[in-house]
């Protein structure tokens, strides 16, 4: 929860965005952009992407301010802050919603339900995804776009090849449900912590391992302080693009229609750069030597999967067991 001071302290950005925002054209429309991972990272790119196009097709009548690196807001605060209108715009990770009390997007979290980008495509470009975005609604946000990172490997300063290599580890996970019951099906630690801060725990011994993507990995230097990783792909991280919903729905239809070109153009872009923006820093950490990686054998992937894929049917209430069912279906398999 926000402390009192923190409160006031949105509630007068929020003001104060809201001037900016009035009336449309006697000054530009400032669109704060907060997020908490490094401007050379898939989701950092494709923000400042967003903030050229977005400039250029309302021709200056927007102005785009990017915020990366946690610089405004950490993550428990920044769904807060769009709420209030303290920032306009946002892309967090998917496992963040479950406080707002729509924990369906937890469902990108569970392990092993994907087999790659052609399977989260037939998730996010089809009925699922807009039915997931049309959830935020009653919130007050509006969501606009599913952006990728990648898939994710696990990491510890010991080896991670078989599930027991888990047990007791303390691993740093996002607020996520899912994230939790799969670190306690592997037999470890889960713990919650903000992902500014997971370089000095991991330096300092206060967590173990975690879990990344290799280009949230590598731009946060936590290669640096893990010895060993293991390239699973046992899940994905995204990101869904929302906006403060008064403050979208307020704005001239025009400028929404341009921001709307702006937003489907970079969102082409993020999801383009993701995989090779990943596999470049495999390649950079592999060649740093800091962290020796590991490559599943067939018979330790399908080790995972026995140990992890009961967590599907253990979080079902808590996701929608129909839903579980729906991407079955769009994927074409089952638990």
């Amino acid at each position: 929860m926000l402390t009192r001071r923190t409160f006031a302290r949105l509630a007068g950005a929020a003001a104060l965005a809201l001037s900016t925002a009035l009336p449309a054209f006697a000054e530009p429309i400032i669109i704060k952009f907060s997020h908490v991972v490094a401007p050379d990272t898939p989701k950092g790119k494709a923000a400042d992407k967003f903030k050229e196009l977005a400039e250029k097709y309302t021709e200056g009548a927007v102005m785009v301010e990017v915020y990366p690196n946690s610089q405004l807001y950490k993550d428990k605060e920044e769904l807060e802050a769009l709420q209030l209108g303290a920032v306009q715009m946002l892309a967090p990770s998917l496992a963040k919603f479950g406080p707002l009390g729509v924990q369906e997007f937890e469902l990108f979290d569970l392990p092993f339900l994907m087999n790659g980008y052609d399977d989260l495509r037939k998730i996010t470009d089809g009925e699922v995804g807009q039915g997931l975005l049309a959830r935020l609604e009653p919130k007050g946000i509006t969501g606009l776009a599913f952006w990728d990172n990648g898939f994710k490997v696990m990491s510890a300063n010991s080896p991670l090849n078989v599930p027991d290599d888990f047990l007791g580890l303390k691993m740093r996970i996002q607020s996520s449900k899912i994230l939790e019951a799969q670190m306690q099906a592997l037999g470890a630690v889960p713990q919650v912590m903000a992902f500014s801060e997971v370089y000095q725990a991991l330096q300092t011994g206060v967590v173990d391992g975690t879990e990344n993507p290799p280009s949230n990995m590598y731009t946060q230097k936590m290669n640096e302080v893990q010895k060993h990783a293991t390239v699973s792909n046992h899940g994905y991280l995204g990101y869904a693009v929302i906006v403060n919903k008064a403050f979208w729905d307020g704005l001239p239809e025009d400028v929404r229609g341009n921001l709307t070109k702006a937003m489907a153009e970079s969102t082409s872009y993020a999801n383009s750069i993701a995989k090779e923006e990943n596999d470049k820093a495999m390649e950079a950490m592999k060649a740093a030597g800091t962290t020796e990686f590991h490559d599943l054998t067939d018979e330790e992937r399908a080790e995972w999967v026995e140990v992890l894929k009961p967590v599907h049917e253990e979080m079902a209430d808590r996701i929608g067991a129909d839903l579980i069912q729906q991407v079955y279906g769009v994927l074409g398999t089952t638990n």
